[in-house]
């Protein structure tokens, strides 16, 4: 009678298996994924930044040594302390105006109920879901049919426009999260209402607000698209990296990008620090 081939026992398979979900289930999957994404974005970044200590001329691997002689050009040059002049008045300038209609906005928002709010809502939210490249040729065509020459006004018009649903956005979600109650017992103990906001409210706020005020003089003074369709004669930061970035690879680049990069994060460091911002959905 032919012998039949041995077969595995069922519960040796299944304990096989069961050994290789496991394996499987103790792979930390979603944080390699997120290691290789982190990866890709700022890896770029790392680079810049380590090329702007090379002291080869090409700016290129592989590293020839360490110098500091690219900071030190960055800084000599003359084109780049006006522009960056004109950056700083337009990002406080926008972070102020975005603040004084953002806020009051946030307030009617949240706190006032009328009809066709939501669209309301909507419509306020609108620029930051739109392209920076339509927002740009957008307010173009408007200056040019009104004739208005451009100029830093314009440029901060543009800023403004895009960065105010932040403000909004930021001080709503503090806003949700605020207890009523505090200004009510203010009341009670015989504060008007503006005495209650300025005493009880704005207090509160204010971390946010300037929190929220800090991550919008981030990124305008980081703009480039709104920047470049809208400004005159005069120019910004990031319109004179773009012009010198146009007449080849310049070491002097990497160290300028390199501290651009540093005074962004801390920036937004103390935005976080001070704000604890929150963006509603």
């Amino acid at each position: 009678m032919p012998t039949m081939p041995e077969s595995r026992p069922v519960s040796s398979a299944v304990q096989i298996t069961g050994a290789r979900r496991l394996r499987l289930r103790n792979v930390p999957v979603l944080e390699i994924y997120s290691g290789l994404a982190l990866v890709f974005l700022f890896l770029p970044v790392l680079m810049l930044v380590v090329l702007s200590f090379n002291s080869s001329v090409t700016g290129i691997f592989p590293l020839r040594g360490f110098t500091l002689t690219w900071y030190e050009r960055a800084f000599e040059n003359r084109i780049i302390w006006p522009a960056l002049q004109n950056s700083l008045v337009v990002a406080i300038a926008t972070a102020v105006i975005s603040a004084l209609l953002g806020t009051p906005a946030a307030f009617a928002l949240t706190r006032v109920s009328f009809r066709f709010k939501s669209l309301l809502r909507g419509l306020l939210v609108l620029p930051v879901s739109l392209p920076t490249l339509l927002i740009g040729i957008s307010l173009l065509s408007f200056f040019a049919l009104l004739s208005v020459t451009r100029s830093l006004l314009t440029v901060t018009i543009g800023h403004v426009v895009y960065c105010v649903p932040y403000m909004l956005l930021v001080v709503s979600a503090r806003l949700a999260e605020f207890d009523v109650a505090v200004e009510d017992a203010a009341r009670d103990l015989g504060a008007t209402s503006f005495q209650a906001f300025r005493l009880v409210t704005f207090p509160l706020i204010r971390p946010t607000i300037i929190g929220g005020m800090l991550l919008i003089f981030a990124q305008s003074f980081d703009m480039f698209v709104i920047t470049f369709f809208n400004i005159g004669a005069q120019s910004t930061l990031p319109m004179v990296i773009w012009s010198m970035v146009r007449l080849g690879i310049n070491p002097s680049l990497n160290a300028l990008g390199a501290m651009v990069l540093g005074f962004s994060i801390l920036v937004l460091l103390v935005a976080h620090r001070l704000g604890g911002v929150k963006v509603a959905g």
